[in-house]
């Protein structure tokens, strides 16, 4: 796919998926939403990419849904700019069909693959991040935040509700409390306020905030294995809706059995004894092991 509203860029291993509309403040679009689905298909297909880092391009990171059809912007049926656009959802007798593929959002299909990623994935957040804006960062591991970025879960205040999965996601980020005070309200807030509410890790200021993402990337790239960090992020991720620790214990029991019989892992152990930098031979688009995915992703339905 050629990218009309992202930019794909690798360099180090790392790579940096910029939104670039910067005379729309990065506003979010269908062919958006496909260029950053594809784009994770790609970074995850590609062991040389280790790391990945979102941000946006010019003064936003992304001021929400692209507004530009006016009132009917949200009322799918009365859009035929949809990009998965597949006739009327409607049955014969008029109710929804809701398990038809063009009334999902189109929001929550860009934060379930970066949920799914390989890869550990950075937000860079450097200037307006609200609605879509906010939520795709939700399962984004680490975000660090300019001092100018500003955020909004202005759903409440555009007569709809949170989408992006952040129902599931923002509570599980910064609890049950502020995720509701945020949403109901719809204000937009400051960098301070996000860092306050746990949204943010650590602010910098505007020169300084690329540099600090990629020192994190650097880091997970020169001193890790490849498939132990994959496995890591899926570990982490999926447990969180786990009903009790002995589902992490059987997941985590199979892991260390099989990375620790790995050449990764040998690697690991000698390097450290013989006080050399270690080279890890496993990749991830080989080399998981033979339990992975111990999941069954569910369907839309």
């Amino acid at each position: 796919m050629s990218y009309e509203t992202i930019k794909y860029e690798v360099e180090d291993n790392i790579l940096t998926i910029t939104l670039h509309r910067p005379e729309k403040m990065n506003a979010f679009t269908g062919r958006m939403m496909q260029e950053i689905i594809d784009a994770f298909d790609r970074a995850d297909a590609d062991d040389e990419v280790r790391a990945i880092i979102m941000t946006g391009e010019g003064k936003a990171f992304c001021a929400g849904a692209d507004l530009s059809e006016g009132a009917k912007t949200f009322d799918y049926e009365k859009r035929d700019d949809r990009p998965d656009k597949v006739g009327n959802p409607r049955n014969e007798d008029g109710s929804v069909n809701w398990s038809d593929e063009s009334i999902r959002d189109g929001g929550g299909r860009v934060t379930l693959r970066i949920y799914q990623s390989t890869k550990p994935v950075i937000g860079a957040i450097n200037g307006a991040a609200v609605g879509i804006g906010v939520t795709m960062q939700l399962p984004m591991d680490i975000r660090l935040a300019s001092t100018k970025a500003r955020f909004g879960f202005v759903f409440a205040r555009r007569g709809i509700v949170p989408e992006a999965c952040s129902s599931w996601f923002l509570p599980r980020v910064v609890g049950i409390s502020q995720a509701l005070e945020w949403c109901y309200s719809g204000r937009v807030f400051d960098a301070q306020e996000a860092l306050r509410g746990g949204l943010v890790r650590e602010l910098y200021e505007p020169e300084e905030l690329l540099p600090a993402a990629r020192a994190i990337a650097r880091e997970i790239v020169e001193e890790t294995a490849a498939v132990s960090v994959s496995l890591t992020r899926q570990m982490m991720w999926r447990m969180l809706g786990a009903d009790h620790p002995m589902e992490a214990h059987k997941i985590d029991s199979k892991a260390i059995y099989s990375r620790g019989a790995s050449p990764d892992a040998k690697e690991g152990v000698m390097s450290f004894l013989e006080k050399r930098k270690a080279t890890y031979p496993c990749k991830p688009s080989t080399d998981m092991p033979e339990f992975y995915p111990w999941w069954e992703e569910p369907e839309y339905k």
